[in-house]
């Protein structure tokens, strides 16, 4: 079956930092991106299922890996080769229609008992990702035996399966998986005491699929979140944004006096602001998005890191100065501010809700993908949003 490969290659990682450039002579390769004819994956114990991918997301985290700019973090929880793709809708050998939830936590992994964490459902703080009898391996599309979305079949163990309504188009379904995220990190809780009751502005800096998910999270799911200001490079994002529940859109630039007027705060001479908004998410992760951050979050507030930061030297004095709690935002679970619905049950809510297959922009088949990652990495100078593949059009697309 095709599908397209990681390979372990410090020299390819090295270029691919330097320029992504498709090499059609060199075997097809992308950096360390390789399409290839492989075997399907065989299971890797009880519980397992093969899936045939309909649609696939091309992700930020995808885009990092590729071009050589994720962090070295991960190398422990990762192994070669593998075959990215964790935004998946897909089909079962039963012909059921899911999504996956891509953690590989105890369950998959067959470990008994489950760590603490996978027993209250949060498989994001699993303790377990190199054990078990699959390698090391965060999530399905960075794992070597369970293969990924890009591809023509993988394989998934039943507790990461997530079936699809029959009303919900694939190109909504999707977008489920980072909706999930962006319900997540909607839904962080806010320091005690640090606005009244009803009265909250939240702050939103990024409007790539995360950040439009999120504006369309806070809106349908926080009843404290008044005013929502999201912050939009490019037209098209600033009219989604506002189409998807935001209270006003500012261009990066304009951010601190944006919030300063929301607030009634104003500029100290150093250009942060004496208050600010009580919540904010940063869906980018850029050591300029959160100085900004930093900057607009009012003193005792939240700044909850939505987006796949990047290594950065950051000024982190703001944060101690203010008080302000640094919370990361990784995926999904049960979520305690909604009673304890699971950030995917409230993600198809919000996929049908708010019509999330408007953010897909444009998809391609796997042969296509240097054409692909391109359009993907520049979406918003392009005008577009999400970026997939889709694996309907492929040939030879069976179990076999």
């Amino acid at each position: 079956m095709k599908a397209l490969q990681v390979e372990r290659s410090v020299p390819r990682f090295a270029m691919a930092r330097i320029a992504s450039e498709w090499k059609a002579g060199a075997g097809g390769r992308y950096g360390p991106l390789r399409l290839v004819d492989v075997p399907a994956p065989e299971l890797p114990g009880p519980g397992w299922q093969r899936l045939l991918p309909r649609m696939s997301g091309i992700c930020g985290s995808d885009l990092a890996t590729v071009d050589g700019r994720s962090s070295r973090w991960f190398e422990p929880i990762v192994s070669f080769p593998f075959v990215p793709g964790h935004e998946v809708v897909a089909d079962t050998e039963d012909g059921q229609r899911v999504v996956i939830e891509p953690v590989l936590g105890c369950e998959a992994r067959g470990i008994k008992p489950l760590c603490p964490a996978c027993a209250a459902g949060r498989r994001r703080h699993c303790v377990n990702l190199t054990g078990g009898h699959i390698s090391p391996g965060l999530q399905t599309g960075y794992c070597k035996e369970t293969g990924g979305g890009w591809s023509l079949a993988f394989v998934a163990h039943e507790s990461q399966l997530h079936p699809v309504p029959g009303n919900l188009p694939d190109e909504a379904a999707v977008l489920v998986e980072p909706a999930a995220c962006a319900v997540h990190a909607a839904l962080s809780r806010l320091p005690a005491g640090v606005t009244q009751a009803g009265e909250v502005t939240a702050v939103v800096i990024g409007a790539g699929t995360l950040g439009l998910c999120v504006v369309a999270a806070l809106s349908r799911f926080r009843e404290d979140v008044t005013r929502v200001i999201a912050v939009a490079k490019h037209p098209h994002q600033r009219e989604l944004a506002t189409r998807l529940g935001a209270t006003s859109v500012a261009e990066p630039g304009e951010l601190r006096r944006a919030v300063r007027r929301s607030t009634g705060s104003w500029v100290l001479g150093s250009g942060q602001l004496s208050g600010g908004a009580p919540l904010v998410i940063d869906c980018v992760g850029t050591a300029s998005s959160i100085a900004d951050a930093l900057a607009v979050t009012a003193p005792g507030g939240a700044l909850v890191l939505a987006g796949m930061p990047a290594p950065a030297n950051i000024d982190l004095t703001p944060l101690w100065q203010r008080e302000v709690s640094l919370t990361g935002s990784y995926t999904y679970g049960p979520e305690p501010s909604a009673g304890g619905r699971h950030s995917f049950d409230l993600a198809f809510e919000l996929a049908e809700a708010a019509r999330l297959e408007r953010l897909l922009s444009a998809t391609y088949t796997l042969d296509r993908a240097a054409e692909a990652i391109e359009h993907a990495a520049a979406a918003g100078r392009r005008g577009s949003v999400k970026v997939a593949f889709d694996l309907r059009r492929e040939k030879k697309r069976s179990f076999e």
